[in-house]
């Protein structure tokens, strides 16, 4: 009578804990691994009478030997005892395996927490034969997507599927703000842009994803070309299959000594000819040109456009922009991949940040920006000052002390670190000749050098454009509105980093520069099919324009402050 009053005892407490489990109060229910719940439905028929049912546990490991757990306590006889399978730990250990090789993939596993095994599962419940319960498939509307764009909630679509990246965002490798910028939108073509492993990323993806769209749903939204994208995926596919994704470790090794052997050459200009004006002014130049190209150089390997794998592209990416320019690389891809995402789109490309502070850009704007009445500088003369704030004064006055304030403020040791062997360098090579006030003199010189060749070629593709806030274009559309290109040259291509080819660059991100001028044909092809302008111009005219559209925005500013 005492054991099986104990042992009534010890099955009741176990109905009450399987209705603590069980959302709905009832029997134990089966768990659903894809949704991590109990599932109510599919209850276990009823134990015989007086034997005690079978239970997995899966918190709790089988002893060695496969050993069975110990009975209840007050049974007599070795029938109750109840048996671990050795199986349901394993598949805990393979659920915690599942989170990656990477620190930013562990992450994103634990983003939504792996399925957990009830507490108590009755052995009809594992039966091979019978049916498991499907998860239940969600679907979506566009309009429930777009209401999806806020700071609370953001959902984005790649290739049909919706993805809740509320929680994720912060944890992108690419940065929280450039992943946010596509919130409420289809990302299928940016995402395809931006990265190179594209498998790897989308099983890590899996965690975020709660459903699809519906099947009425078109796959793109109304504001979206759908021929012109369907078109420019098979131009993709096709640059795949010709192998223009893939770089020439030469070409970039060639281009890498090219700038070494120029750091060389201008400390021995000091060290041969003396530290008078001319050797001095001559080192400078050098230097500068040194800072220049270093500068195109990382961004290649900052596009990932180099190598195959991530890793060997950070690495070079952090030694370029760290140890040969003194800047961390994690700031070059906050700004830099935002400006990619939404090009020439006032609130997500930090590229025009300048609006409205200093300039008036674009011509919607600078009519917005009257009608409101609003006037931070005088617009009507900014194609004037322009020469006085823009050229000499973005990396010397601003640049400089940011990119500072941005790795300790966001606490990037590493990149500071990188930071910090530049300067090291330059003072060990140069106090020697020139002394203290010599090397800040130099460096400013250089500085002030470097932002004349940086500004005018970075401005060239873009501030003559379109600019506006984000209308949500396609890929294809908003890349062409917000870019152009220059003539192909030896010294152009030189020049800019081929940079003059930056339409092909932001329509393929991750394209080893050097293969911009075999694409080019194929994408002039397509936009003159879909009658989108391909805009290519000399390379003197393309600076000309940053000069003449400033002062047309700036017209049409005054004329909105003035009359409407």
């Amino acid at each position: 009578m005492v054991a099986a009053s104990s042992f009534s005892f010890f099955t009741s407490t176990l109905r009450s804990v399987c209705r603590d489990c069980d959302p709905a109060h009832g029997a134990p229910g089966s768990h659903s691994r894809e949704s991590g719940k109990l599932n109510p439905e599919a209850n276990p028929p009823p134990s015989p009478r007086g034997s005690a049912p079978a239970l997995i546990l899966p918190r709790r490991a089988p002893r060695e030997g496969g050993g069975s757990l110990p009975a209840p306590r007050g049974s007599t006889n070795g029938s109750a005892r109840i048996r671990a399978p050795r199986s349901a730990p394993r598949v805990l250990k393979t659920r915690r395996a599942q989170a990656g090789p990477f620190p930013e993939h562990a992450k994103l596993a634990r983003a939504t927490p792996p399925a957990r095994s009830a507490r108590l599962i009755a052995p009809s419940q594992m039966d091979s034969e019978t049916p498991t319960q499907a998860p239940t498939q969600r679907y979506f509307t566009w309009d429930e997507v777009a209401q999806r764009s806020g700071h609370e909630e953001r959902w984005l679509v790649i290739d049909r599927k919706v993805y809740n990246i509320s929680e994720f965002h912060r944890r992108h490798p690419g940065g929280s703000r450039v992943i946010s910028h596509y919130a409420g939108q289809d990302a299928t073509d940016p995402f395809m842009a931006f990265h190179i492993n594209k498998g790897l990323v989308r099983k890590y993806m899996n965690s975020l994803l709660i459903g699809e769209l519906s099947p009425e749903q078109p796959s793109f939204e109304p504001t979206k070309n759908k021929e012109l994208i369907d078109e420019f995926r098979e131009l993709r596919a096709t640059v795949e299959r010709m192998g223009l994704m893939k770089a020439n470790h030469v070409f970039f090794l060639l281009h890498l000594l090219h700038i070494l052997l120029l750091d060389v050459a201008a400390w021995l200009t000091l060290w041969v000819f003396g530290t008078s004006l001319v050797p001095f002014l001559l080192c400078a130049v050098l230097l500068s040109t040194v800072q220049a190209q270093a500068g195109w150089l990382q961004h290649d390997f900052g596009h990932l456009s180099v190598f195959s794998t991530s890793t060997w592209n950070h690495l070079l990416h952090h030694f370029v922009i760290g140890h040969l320019k003194g800047a961390p690389a994690s700031w070059w891809n906050h700004m830099h991949f935002q400006h990619h995402a939404k090009p020439n789109c006032f609130g997500k490309d930090p590229d025009i940040n300048m609006h409205p502070l200093f300039f008036a850009l674009g011509k919607i704007l600078s009519v917005e920006l009257g009608k409101r009445k609003k006037k931070y500088m005088p617009y009507n003369h900014q194609h004037k000052y322009f020469f006085l704030i823009g050229p000499p004064a973005l990396l010397p006055l601003y640049f400089q002390w940011y990119i500072f304030y941005f790795a300790i403020h966001r606490k990037k040791w590493v990149d500071l670190a990188w930071m910090i062997t530049f300067y090291i360098r330059l003072f060990l090579t140069y106090q020697p000749l020139l002394g203290l006030k010599g090397i800040l003199g130099l460096f400013f010189v250089v500085r002030f050098l470097e932002s004349h060749w940086f500004v005018w070629v970075t401005q060239m593709n873009h501030i003559p454009m379109h600019i506006d806030r984000d209308r949500n274009m396609d890929w294809v559309s908003i890349q062409l509105h917000a870019t152009c290109n220059v003539h192909k040259s030896a010294f152009n291509d030189w020049f800019s980093g081929h940079l003059n080819f930056q339409i092909e660059h932001h329509l393929f991100p991750t394209m080893p520069r050097h293969n911009y001028h075999k694409v080019a044909p194929l994408v002039q092809s397509l936009c003159a099919k879909y009658g989108i302008e391909y805009q290519s111009k000399p390379l003197l005219s393309a600076f000309a324009d940053i000069v003449y559209s400033l002062k047309e925005s700036g017209q049409l500013w005054l004329d909105a402050y003035l009359h409407q």
